[in-house]
């Protein structure tokens, strides 16, 4: 299965479920595999930032990936970002033999030119090598490397397997309206955007020209509602919607205790066995967990699927 520069909907970050003694729990991946395909989703990222993936054994990445791409019925974007070329090409190389549809590529954090970033994406390509298409990712606030729309739209025209990008800017609708402008004045090629940060501006970004959502936020069959009732031009259902997740939404964009908010909602809902991260890693305290908790219950007062 392949994804393309019109991929539209919700691509689910995953995250990577895990047993009590820290060993990757393999059951809860079918699960989650089979939750987002059964909310919707028209594919799925896995190894990525909330997928943990820097804290894996290049072995057990690749069994993440070989589990999820035979039990998924849905495009698979495998994360290769890495220190070295040489990791990535390999993880890279492996999962499209495997199966998956493409793979992501972030900036490492050293980055800080334009002419930095563009040299950085043409080593990347040649390493996983020009067949292989590619998802660039735009994370400037984890990432702290700062692209502009002008950076972007070169790396996208020098590469044609380079599909899609995974807009993740804050601020950023007005990155999005920029490069669809150029897009429209005939000064770059088409291309999908899919949109990151819990889905915390999914309420405006498909109006600036996203296509959709690639995040983990706990509920993706809210966000694939969310993103159809924009499709189908109803506005103002979809941000009475929205309006009902983002107080959880909100919670889950703290620093630091992202995943475990996410993990903990995922296990709430019966995906996930556990809510087991591989450390280092800032789990809830009890306080914490009980105001989650208190904002699922008002959740659920507006939208059923809370109510669990």
């Amino acid at each position: 299965m392949t994804f393309s520069v019109e991929s539209k909907g919700v691509y689910a970050i995953a995250t990577t479920p895990f047993l009590e003694n820290g060993a990757i729990d393999f059951n809860s991946v079918d699960r989650l595999t089979d939750f987002y395909q059964e909310s919707g989703c028209t594919g799925i990222t896995i190894l990525g930032i909330m997928g943990e993936a820097p804290k894996l054994e290049p072995e057990e990445s690749r069994a993440i990936v070989k589990r999820v791409v035979s039990h998924a019925k849905v495009p698979v974007i495998v994360g290769v970002s890495a220190p070295g070329f040489a990791g990535m090409r390999s993880l890279a190389r492996d999962s499209m033999e495997m199966g998956a549809a493409g793979v992501m590529i972030a900036p490492p954090p050293s980055l800080r030119t334009d002419d930095q970033i563009v040299n950085y994406f043409a080593g990347a390509v040649e390493a996983v090598g020009e067949d292989v298409p590619w998802v660039l990712q735009d994370y400037p606030l984890t990432l702290t490397v700062v692209m502009s729309p002008g950076v972007i739209a070169k790396i996208i025209s020098n590469y044609p397997s380079c599909l899609m990008l995974k807009h993740e800017d804050w601020p950023g609708l007005e990155k999005i309206s920029r490069l669809r402008t150029l897009q429209k004045a005939g000064e770059l090629r088409p291309f999908s955007i899919l949109c990151g940060n819990g889905g915390m501006f999914l309420d405006f970004e498909p109006e600036r020209g996203a296509d959709g959502a690639m995040t983990g936020y706990g509920f993706p069959d809210m966000l694939t509602e969310l993103v159809g009732l924009f499709a189908d031009g109803k506005r103002d259902e979809a941000h009475d919607l929205f309006d009902a997740h983002l107080p959880l939404i909100r919670y889950e964009q703290q620093l630091g205790v992202g995943l475990a908010v996410r993990k903990h909602v995922l296990k709430r809902r019966g995906v996930i066995a556990t809510d087991v991260q591989r450390k280092p890693a800032q789990m809830l305290s009890a306080a914490a967990k009980a105001e989650v908790d208190y904002l699922l219950g008002r959740l659920a007062k507006r939208d059923k699927r809370a109510a669990f």
